[in-house]
């Protein structure tokens, strides 16, 4: 197997494009020619046949099959021969239960720590390919074993990252306010606040942020650091020593 390649998404859909729109040439890229299908996990929605249609028309109208594995009798089985793999939004808890359900975590770890199959997430997919699921924005709904999520790189990332409104009258917290009560508690890994539009592109142990709008990083203890497209945030992928300003 080759190095870890994974393409972490903020968000699947950006406001007046469709699905996957904003970021389609980034996945052909990705992926590339060698791979022939993805295997798709819908598991962060309820209709699992409507999502995984949805996926499917967007992956073959950029030539590649697309399977989902709710379709599949053996979900281990099909990990175990996937060429790729994409894991959609939806509820982050509702994904992470139906994963350790279906015993997938060490799975999907294997194929693509181990393999090198490229992994692909977006929203709560992208939740689940960090350390754990502690910064996501999404209701409980259901009860997971566990909020570890799958491991693929050692930090966490808090998708469709929104900054604070000035003109807000609402006075819940605000989402950075909400990662630093996370950060208060010890032993806490950097969070990268992804917006809307953009995404991490890890290459073995080369992380690149890509799109269009830039993201936030917060490490505990510190003041939390802005970063443009392009920005080189490899170090996460080693250890968790700031940025220079």
């Amino acid at each position: 197997g080759g190095p870890r390649r994974l393409l972490l998404i903020s968000n699947s859909t950006l406001h007046g494009g469709g699905y996957l729109g904003h970021c389609q040439q980034h996945i052909q890229s990705f992926l590339g020619q060698k791979v022939k299908r993805v295997l798709f996990i819908p598991y962060a929605l309820h209709d699992r046949d409507a999502y995984a249609r949805t996926a499917r028309e967007k992956f073959e109208s950029l030539g590649y099959g697309l399977d989902s594995i709710h379709e599949s009798c053996d979900p281990v089985e099909a990990v175990r021969k996937s060429e790729a793999i994409f894991i959609g939004g939806g509820n982050t808890f509702r994904l992470l239960k139906a994963l350790y359900d279906n015993s997938l975590i060490h799975e999907i770890r294997k194929r693509v720590l181990e393999d090198g199959i490229p992994y692909m997430g977006s929203s709560a997919g992208t939740n689940v390919a960090t350390i754990s699921i502690n910064t996501t924005n999404d209701m409980p709904i259901v009860y997971p074993p566990s909020l570890k999520a799958l491991g693929l790189v050692p930090f966490n990332i808090n998708p469709h990252y929104l900054d604070p409104d000035i003109k807000r009258t609402h006075m819940g917290e605000t989402r950075e306010e909400r990662i630093r009560q996370y950060h208060e508690e010890p032993n806490t890994p950097p969070v990268l606040g992804l917006r809307e539009g953009t995404m991490l592109l890890v290459e073995g142990d080369k992380a690149t942020l890509q799109g269009v709008t830039g993201a936030r990083l917060f490490l505990r203890g510190k003041k939390p650091t802005e970063h443009e497209p392009g920005t080189d945030f490899s170090f996460l992928l080693t250890d968790s020593k700031p940025l220079s300003p």
